[in-house]
């Protein structure tokens, strides 16, 4: 595994990912986006709703520094954006969250279940982006996998006791997306954000 501190180009980087594989079905349409997002239960359209609340509630955790609590915002995207917008309102959350990263000191500490350092914050920011565009592309019929680079760090940080194995395909697992080396499927799990 990789020791690299994830930071704001790391969550920019799995934003042009995202955008990459995703923009071209919501703006060409023919695309369900009502369908399922791969094992989950929310559609393709809601999963990357979520992609963008959970990028603005940690620039909103980094920003305001709470340290026993999530501050009480939700995202709500309106019910009426389609997709290509919905993605528009990722890219926003995105930037906001890179850029608070850009202005974090090192020893900032923020809430995510115990204290969060930036890079947590940043590791947390790309796994989202990368498994739930994952999730999007099954449900759309996309051929796509998270980058190996992104993945491998995003492991490091906040799966430290994962088994050794393809990054992609260990955060899969880890994240209970899949099978490996004879593992079964994990129903339930956790990462590790908050540090000492």
């Amino acid at each position: 595994m990789t020791d690299h501190r994830m930071n704001g180009a790391d969550v920019r980087a799995a934003l042009g990912e995202a955008t990459a594989v995703l923009g071209p079905a919501a703006e060409a349409g023919g695309a369900d986006w009502d369908a399922p997002a791969g094992p989950l239960e929310w559609s393709c359209r809601d999963t990357a709703a979520h992609i963008a609340h959970d990028l603005l509630a940690y620039a909103g955790q980094l920003a305001a520094r709470p340290t026993d609590r999530y501050l009480p915002l939700d995202l709500t995207v309106r019910p009426d954006a389609g997709p290509a917008e919905v993605l528009t309102v990722v890219t926003a959350a995105a930037q906001l969250l890179a850029t608070a990263l850009d202005a974090a000191p090192p020893g900032l500490r923020a809430w995510h279940y115990g204290p969060c350092d930036p890079a947590g914050f940043a590791a947390m920011g790309v796994t989202e982006t990368l498994l739930h565009t994952h999730d999007i592309t099954l449900g759309l019929g996309l051929d796509w996998r998270p980058p190996e680079r992104l993945a491998a760090a995003a492991l490091a940080r906040l799966f430290p006791d994962a088994p050794a194995g393809e990054p992609v395909d260990v955060l899969l697992w880890c994240t209970g997306r899949g099978e490996l080396d004879g593992r079964p499927r994990r129903t339930s799990w956790t990462w590790r954000a908050a540090v000492e």
